[in-house]
């Protein structure tokens, strides 16, 4: 009994192991543009929830002008 027990966890050890090379294969495989436009178009938020989903585009959108923002500002302070 104590072998099958030590079987099952070697296996559900070897089962995580794989979904962990599956999802950094995905991360690695993927260009950053896309993985940039996914976030901004919030993917990740449930689609069934309007608010939710609307609440992290405009959220998101407002962080991106912001750190062009500061970024255009930076340089031109040292460029002085």
């Amino acid at each position: 009994m104590a072998r099958q027990s030590h079987e099952d966890e070697r296996a559900e050890e070897a089962r995580q192991a794989l979904r962990n090379v599956e999802r950094d294969a995905e991360t690695l495989g993927t260009s950053s543009f896309v993985r940039v436009a996914n976030h901004l178009t919030a993917k990740d938020a449930d689609p069934e929830d309007a608010a939710e989903l609307w609440g992290k585009r405009v959220a998101r959108g407002l962080s991106l002008i912001a750190f062009v923002f500061l970024a255009v500002w930076l340089v031109r302070y040292l460029m002085r």
